[in-house]
């Protein structure tokens, strides 16, 4: 995990909008499309039906059937397909409906995909963006619920990424169309809908660099993906208590931007680390023993983290959210670790 040395350029200013996360990501496909030809969409439903979250829709009026390819249900053989693609020069753009289905195709993304540049002795890029769904929203189960970043955190060759706001998910996925290593794009299925500020213009924004989305001198709050709308809620309760929270999203999870993480703890000398993976062997735990090995003794307390319960994320919609960080226990979280 490589650390940057210098803060990352915000978006454009001009001619921004109001728009959805769907709808930026829609455009961030939409603009790769129009700049590279070479780059080509697969997947279920994503021509004519637009995909799941209509994140697709309109392209295939646009650029037609040979660019934009409603697959068979069949995620090993359309991820195989997108690896030969990739090896004879093209750019393909996958859509796996739901990172559950990842284990489908496991030979593919965690056997094939991330290890031929390496085992090709750097002869052959395989600039393949895989974009997927996961978390939680809905109560669409344990098996349609799931947040797997760990599993190609752990796997070498991938990039990890993990857009939280519209902005960022446009300027993060025209940034992967750009690299030639594989892309993992793991969009969370709760944020589609939400809305933010986003430049219409082409806009990139380079992978490893975390935001700081509230400053703070008390205690470092580390999160990504769609806890930072609890992990800021929490920070606004404990400030009525005194508790200055720094609040870091990351963003990406490899590259990772650890010396903005570390420059935060260094500074507060307490840490509290949320997401909605589950606890054990979550993303978490490998931010805790970095933090451990390289800001030991800035530490005042213990490193605390805030997760998904260690259960099958269950259909009931009540039970749904109470195996899930919330403000309320990210905000216990901070008090303790103050205490």
């Amino acid at each position: 995990m490589s650390t940057p040395s210098a803060r990352a350029p915000h978006p454009p200013d001009t001619a921004v909008r109001t728009i959805t996360y769907a709808e930026a990501i829609n455009e961030g496909l939409r603009e790769a499309m129009r700049r590279d030809p070479m780059i080509v969409l697969l997947g279920e439903d994503i021509g004519h039906h637009g995909g799941v979250y209509t994140v697709t829709r309109g392209l295939l009026e646009e650029f037609g059937v040979e660019r934009v390819r409603d697959t068979p249900i069949s995620e090993a053989g359309f991820l195989g397909a997108a690896l030969g693609l990739a090896q004879c020069g093209f750019r393909p753009i996958v859509e796996l409906m739901f990172v559950d289905f990842a284990f489908v195709a496991a030979d593919m993304l965690f056997n094939q995909i991330p290890k031929l540049r390496y085992i090709s002795g750097n002869r052959t890029n395989i600039p393949i963006i895989v974009r997927t769904q996961q978390g939680s929203g809905g109560g669409k189960g344990s098996q349609h619920s799931q947040c797997l970043e760990t599993f190609f955190c752990h796997t070498p060759g991938w990039r990890v990424v993990v857009p939280a706001t519209p902005a960022d998910a446009k300027g993060l996925l025209l940034q992967a169309a750009q690299e030639a290593d594989p892309v993992v794009f793991l969009e969370h299925k709760a944020l589609y809908f939400t809305k933010g500020p986003v430049s219409a213009g082409v806009y990139t924004v380079p992978f490893g660099y975390a935001r700081i989305l509230r400053g703070g001198g008390h205690v470092t709050l580390v999160t990504y993906s769609r806890t930072f709308i609890p992990a800021l809620e929490a920070a606004e309760q404990v400030a009525a208590d005194g508790i200055e929270t720094e609040v870091i999203e990351l963003r990406t999870l490899n590259p990772l931007d650890l010396d903005t993480l570390l420059a935060s703890v260094r500074k507060t000398g307490r840490v509290v680390i949320a997401h909605e993976a589950v606890r054990t062997g979550g993303f978490g735990s490998e931010l805790a023993a970095l933090i451990g090995e390289h800001a030991f003794f800035d530490l005042d307390a213990p490193i605390r983290r805030v997760a998904g319960l260690d259960v099958p994320l269950p259909f009931s919609r009540p039970l749904e959210v109470a195996a899930l960080p919330s403000a309320t226990t990210i905000a216990a979280a901070l008090r303790a670790v103050m205490n």
